[in-house]
């Protein structure tokens, strides 16, 4: 059976029966980085997304694309962390095969609090202590107040008495990256179907070998417990503010991050909420993300908005991406959240291992006491806890 972690090369055991070895349906974030490194290993393949070349309609268009698993340890599990920091190291080797360049900053982030909320403080490096993994922390909190905490953000003038400098997180511009990966497509001969909407049974008539089911909430019927989890955001341009990082504000309430991007431009978001609302942003919401951005930075009061947008993130019950074998022919990958851009590299990476290792016949026999293949080639991989496979398939006989 071939190394779960092996160079990623396509060199199947039984020739594709049809016109693609694989054939990704839902072209947002993930499904567009696995049809692309599937590519570049070889393969054939066949991308279907219901929307634009642009990701428009994904989830994936409406984000900030923070790279900070140590920050979102406040609230994230130690294998969230731990994908999110190696997917971090990866980003920029990913970055330069790509035919485009992306806006790439490793400047860290900043984590600031009002005087009233010095309590959340406390709670947030409690928190980070009991999920992050001891490599993130060791230099990777640096405690800030008075000269130190101006010096390293000099536009926030002097606003803030303390802070938390995270020196070693960074940021992408998200829509830079999905115009990016799709003349990656291009480059490497993806047969892309832009607005072509695939629906469940209609993956199995795909001619394709292997079809990986990568579209989000559009997989809900296919899988039990997935979910939207709607995310609010506000574009704004402000000159003259000049964030030289991201800066995240520590509140009971509404905490918000600011992420600043090419040109001016601010990505600003705070609110996260249960269910599948598509509908836009309301003025409650609307109002608290631009009056805790302007109570960071004054500069904000005279910015121009550029959107106010909406969009649900899938999510599983445990809030863990899955990359799951659905039938000798199908592999699902879901339920990144709201830290797509934090694991992307690590989870395609992943999923593309499982599908070239599935197609080599990886997973076809079991071993002398009777366990599958596919579970002796799960545990040898790098994220064991990533992969599952549904109970009636590949069955040990």
């Amino acid at each position: 059976m071939p190394a779960a972690n092996s160079a990623l090369s396509f060199n199947p055991s039984v020739p594709s029966r049809s016109n693609a070895d694989f054939a990704v349906v839902g072209g947002g974030l993930i499904g567009r980085l696995i049809a692309w490194r599937l590519a570049g290993a070889g393969a054939r393949v066949a991308l279907y997304e219901q929307g634009d070349a642009a990701g428009r309609s994904a989830a994936a268009w409406v984000a900030a694309a923070m790279l900070a698993p140590l920050a979102e340890a406040a609230s994230a599990e130690l294998l969230i962390t731990e994908l999110g920091a190696a997917s971090l190291e990866a980003w920029p080797a990913l970055l330069a095969e790509l035919p485009a360049p992306v806006f790439f900053q490793r400047n860290g982030t900043l984590v600031v609090w009002h005087p009233s909320d010095r309590a959340e403080a406390t709670i947030f490096t409690s928190r980070l202590r009991v999920n992050a993994p001891a490599s993130l922390l060791r230099g990777g909190l640096e405690p800030l107040s008075g000269a130190p905490l101006l010096a390293a953000e000099p536009a926030l003038g002097g606003r803030f008495q303390q802070g938390f400098l995270l020196p070693n997180e960074g940021q992408l511009d998200n829509r830079q990256l999905l115009a990016a990966v799709a003349e990656g497509l291009a480059e490497r001969r993806v047969e892309t179907h832009w607005n072509t909407r695939v629906e469940g049974a209609e993956l199995d008539t795909l001619p394709a070998g292997i079809v990986i089911d990568c579209r989000g909430l559009g997989a809900k019927t296919d899988w039990r417990g997935l979910r939207g989890i709607r995310g609010e955001v506000a574009r704004v341009h402000a000159p003259g503010i000049g964030l030289s990082r991201p800066v995240r504000l520590l509140h009971p309430r509404y905490p918000l991050y600011i992420a600043p991007k090419q040109d001016d431009l601010y990505v600003i978001g705070a609110t996260e909420i249960e269910g599948e609302d598509m509908s836009p942003i309301s003025v409650r919401s609307s109002l608290e993300l631009l009056s805790a951005a302007f109570s960071i930075h004054p500069g904000f009061g005279e910015a121009r908005i550029l959107e106010l947008s909406t969009q649900c993130r899938p999510t599983l019950p445990d809030h863990r991406p899955l990359v799951r074998l659905a039938s000798n022919r199908t592999i699902r990958v879901n339920g990144l959240y709201r830290h797509g851009y934090m694991l992307a590299p690590e989870v395609s990476r992943a999923a593309v291992e499982m599908a070239l290792a599935h197609a080599d016949g990886a997973f076809s026999g079991t071993d002398s006491a009777g366990a599958g293949s596919f579970e002796q080639w799960a545990c040898a991989s790098r994220w064991p806890a990533l992969f599952a496979r549904d109970a009636d398939v590949l069955q040990p006989t």
